[in-house]
């Protein structure tokens, strides 16, 4: 009957690594999100932790306002996804006088946290009749 919402903006981390992450977790409960980012070696499990556990909070806070009983392990990441932010440009200086332009990307992350019964109410069928 919860569901939550956790966004982060302009984290400096390429989308296409921050995808690599993402794509771990889809779809698992969060606790056990939790425990695989927390001993992923890559450099943009660190931020997306950080932003499951607050989807978390925001869970229990958006529980507590409507009075709704809420265990975490019913938790489950509903979506994430990464879409690309703004890039910052940079110039290094090369030889000859010349200037190599250096992109330094940036992503907005967003996760989406559902209890079961809430994937199951959001999943109605929505078949069309069509002609054959």
């Amino acid at each position: 009957m919860v569901e939550s919402i956790a966004r982060v903006k302009h984290i400096r981390v390429t989308p296409m690594k921050a995808r690599r992450m993402v794509d771990l977790i889809r779809g698992k409960q969060a606790q056990e999100a939790l425990a695989i980012l927390k001993f992923a070696p890559q450099s943009a499990s660190e931020p997306i932790y950080k932003l499951v556990a607050s989807a978390m909070a925001n869970a229990r806070v958006k529980a507590d306002a409507s009075n709704t009983f809420l265990d975490e392990q019913d938790l489950v990441i509903a979506k994430a996804y990464v879409d690309e932010g703004t890039t910052l440009k940079r110039f290094r200086p090369r030889a000859q006088g010349r200037a190599f332009k250096i992109l330094k990307r940036t992503s907005h992350i967003t996760v989406v946290l559902a209890t079961p019964d809430e994937l199951v109410s959001n999943a109605a069928p929505t078949q069309k009749a069509g002609k054959k």
